[in-house]
């Protein structure tokens, strides 16, 4: 039998075997630089929707909420109005919440704004940190911060340019998802 991995603790207390989702998220996603604006726009309505729930039920919705919000696309959820916003509502599948609905249509249009200052909202978030990703080499959950300076600057530039839903802490969170922020473990073997 091949040896275990190891990855940062993801049990976070829990009794029993860690979520396949959560495992593959963890392994292939998380802190992995990411450039491609669709899915940025798709990593930021999720963190949003996170805001007070547990990130792996965002992992079981993920699905559901990429056809509910026809796949990201920025342009598409940019043009929602009322009547799409009562179907998502209507949505078991999804977290049915009116203001973090409204957020994310909200946000395609600010995003799309962005992309069109700054060419692609990569060129805009990474410009950040210069395009290099922040590696915090933590060695325990006690050392990850749940907001930075990087991450308060990020929102408040963000809140300016018309974004709901992205104060630091769901920025922290939303820059480690997108891999800006890389806060594996220094002994996982996902790094």
């Amino acid at each position: 039998m091949p040896a275990e991995k190891r990855r940062c603790d993801l049990g976070g207390g829990r009794k029993g075997a860690i979520p396949e989702k959560v495992l593959l998220y963890h392994d292939t996603r998380w802190c992995k630089p990411e450039h491609r604006d669709g899915e940025l726009y798709a990593m930021l309505v999720l963190e949003g929707m996170q805001a007070g729930v547990n990130w792996e039920l965002i992992l079981n919705k993920e699905e559901n909420f990429r056809m509910a919000f026809d796949g990201f696309d920025p342009k598409t959820v940019a043009n929602y109005g009322e009547e799409k916003i009562e179907e998502l509502m209507r949505d078991k599948g999804i977290i049915r919440n009116r203001n973090k609905i409204e957020a994310a249509i909200t946000n395609a249009r600010a995003f799309l704004r962005v992309q069109e200052e700054f060419g692609s909202f990569d060129s805009f978030l990474w410009s950040f940190t210069d395009g290099k990703v922040v590696d915090h080499h933590l060695s325990s959950a006690k050392e990850m911060p749940a907001k930075d300076a990087l991450s308060e600057k990020v929102s408040a530039e963000l809140k300016k340019r018309g974004f709901k839903f992205v104060g630091p802490t769901i920025v922290y969170s939303y820059l480690q998802g997108v891999g800006v922020i890389n806060d594996h473990w220094e002994h996982c073997e996902f790094r």
